[in-house]
């Protein structure tokens, strides 16, 4: 490509056009109007009008998960960049590759209090990968490459990049033909790991009584082949095997060595395997203070291998006796590898017995629930939507509550990027708008989002997005009138002090989707579920808002209370016995 003389924000527009990027979400303001003029002046890529910046970075992280592919917004200065802070901090713990271009003041104004000025490299430091201020529209190119470089290698995550609006109007000679595969100077993650630790690693797995795969979202972020390696590497060697709630789908649920999410609502199965197991084979997991429960009491017996792109992941929570750097997918192609040439005999006595084991705890049925006939239960609600679901290319966003874990427990993938979550932050209010950005990028498919009552409430505006795009988004509501999490270790926790928990004053919700023109049902009785469903189903031109009336006082089990070990589990028959003077 010969040099041409380009504005800055024409720059922008061409390098994430030579990026591969086809869609952006964001919202228009003062100071990024130079941009907007270049958005206006190509039809290449799409810009989507979000209500409200934080949306925006959601509807980004939902596109990035769903697609692989880099998220990007566009916001403007001040308190457009400040909204973004949530979205930021939720795509920085949960490894989401977004790039957030942010409006600034002119260079000469910054630091002088300006009209929405406000510090945003300094206020998002703490909840980005790496951010910018550029200067110089001559910097503009390399900055904006180099950006999209680092928010998706190694361990993606969320970069900012602040625009002063001087250095979008200067224009400079753009030559993007060398710039468009330019790396950061130093930053150079290690995705390959050494063959002495592929050895070893074999060793310790050939020599397992009581093996336990334990992966989690660093398989997703490696990319579809690191599932299918996890899926050839588990059958080689027979081994059971969880998934942390970032890693569902990472491994096929259907699968008969699949033990379910493990956690602080995992299975039985899960949990206890992890505590009794010799050898924990974690892939692409951070051991989570949610999984590990009370460290001193965390895998006593086990020696620990731990595969990661992020150094700084090892031994920062569990200290290890194998840490492998590298990427998922790579690491486990060696690994296969290795295994073939070594051809390994395991102890096919031990495993058996770590089964049978497996098999006993598996018979406690952690999930059961008492059916009614007469009041909806959120387990039923869940249980039905997929059976409704399960054939179609559905992809399920969440909330954050008990619904999310209700939906992590009877929802099941069998393929990676269709479980979008907010699982580091626990962000209310990121479920629609990320099913929004999961909807753009998959137009043709079912997209739901399972809710609760308060969560959508966080970001509800963004209707007036889905309705103006025609996108048929499912929000799925388990309406039980309370912020259930928080009653439930109300009750459970803090001796049954249910303060400020009990949401009055909910819409009809109903009407409200009808104000902004979407479809609102109903549904209060189990018979009458299957039905609202599927005509939820049947909508296509526009967002449908179902309110499920659930059962009020139902808890979500299995339970690690907060300060116990992870084998210390309440289950639903065992919660009326639950000493609270213990917590």
């Amino acid at each position: 490509m010969a040099k041409r003389k380009l504005s800055g924000s024409d720059i922008i527009i061409q390098c994430l056009l030579d990026a591969g990027v086809d869609t952006i979400f964001g919202y228009p303001g003062g100071a990024v109007l130079p941009i907007y003029d270049a958005i206006f002046r190509q039809n290449r890529l799409k810009h989507v009008l979000v209500r409200q910046e934080g949306g925006a970075v959601h509807m980004a992280e939902g596109h990035a998960r769903s697609t692989g592919k880099l998220g990007v917004v566009l916001v403007t200065s001040g308190p457009g960049a400040t909204n973004a802070v949530t979205g930021l901090a939720d795509a920085l713990m949960d490894s989401v590759p977004v790039l957030c271009l942010t409006g600034q003041v002119p260079t000469h104004l910054i630091g002088n209090d300006a009209f929405q000025e406000a510090d945003t490299t300094g206020i998002t430091r703490p909840c980005t990968k790496h951010n910018y201020l550029v200067k110089d529209v001559n910097d503009l190119a390399r900055v904006m490459n180099e950006a999209m470089y680092v928010a998706k290698s190694g361990r993606p995550g969320p970069i900012v990049v602040d625009l002063p609006k001087d250095v979008l109007v200067a224009e400079t000679y753009f030559d993007n033909s060398k710039l468009a595969t330019v790396r950061h100077k130093t930053y150079r993650p290690k995705t390959k790991a050494s063959a002495a630790a592929i050895s070893e690693a074999v060793a310790l797995i050939r020599d397992a009584k009581r093996p336990l795969f334990y992966c989690g979202g660093g398989i997703i972020n490696s990319g579809p082949r690191a599932s299918k390696l996890l899926t050839e590497f588990v059958h080689m060697t027979g081994f059971p095997i969880t998934l942390t709630l970032m890693g569902l789908g990472g491994f096929p649920a259907s699968d008969k060595r699949f033990l379910g999410m493990v956690g602080m609502h995992g299975t039985y199965e899960s949990n206890l395997a992890m505590h009794d197991c010799d050898v924990m084979i974690n892939i692409g997991a951070r051991f989570d203070d949610r999984v590990t429960g009370l460290l001193s009491e965390f895998a006593p017996n086990s020696k620990k291998i731990h595969v990661d792109i992020d150094p700084s992941s090892i031994n920062k929570n569990v200290r290890v006796d194998l840490p492998i750097i590298g990427d998922c997918a790579s690491v486990l192609a060696d690994l296969i590898k290795e295994w073939k040439a070594v051809n390994p005999k395991r102890n096919a006595k031990a495993l058996a017995e770590w089964w049978a084991k497996i098999e006993k705890w598996r018979k406690r049925d952690c999930l059961h629930y008492q059916k009614s006939k007469t009041t909806i239960k959120p387990q039923y609600a869940l249980e039905r939507l997929y059976a409704l679901t399960k054939d179609r290319d559905t992809y399920i966003t969440t909330e954050v509550g008990q619904h999310q874990m209700w939906a992590a427990q009877f929802l099941k993938f069998e393929k990676p990027n269709h479980w979008m979550t907010s699982g580091g932050l626990g962000t209310m209010g990121y479920g629609f708008p990320a099913a929004i950005g999961v909807q753009m990028a998959h137009p043709k498919a079912t997209v739901i989002d399972v809710a609760g009552e308060a969560s959508i409430l966080m970001n509800i505006q963004e209707m007036s997005t889905a309705v103006q795009y025609k996108l048929p988004v499912k929000i799925f509501i388990l309406n039980n009138q309370w912020m259930g999490m928080v009653r439930q270790w109300q009750e459970l926790l803090h001796g049954e002090r249910y303060s400020n928990s009990y949401t009055e004053s909910l819409p009809d919700f109903i009407k409200l989707a009808e104000a902004y023109g979407g479809v609102g049902l109903r549904v209060e009785n189990p018979a009458e579920l299957d039905g609202v469903i599927e005509e939820m189903l049947s909508v296509n031109d526009r967002p449908t808002i179902v309110d499920v009336r659930v059962d009020q006082k139902e808890n979500c089990f299995p339970m690690i209370p907060s300060g116990k070990a992870h084998n210390e589990m309440i289950l639903s028959p065992d919660a009326a016995a639950f000493d609270k003077s213990l917590v």
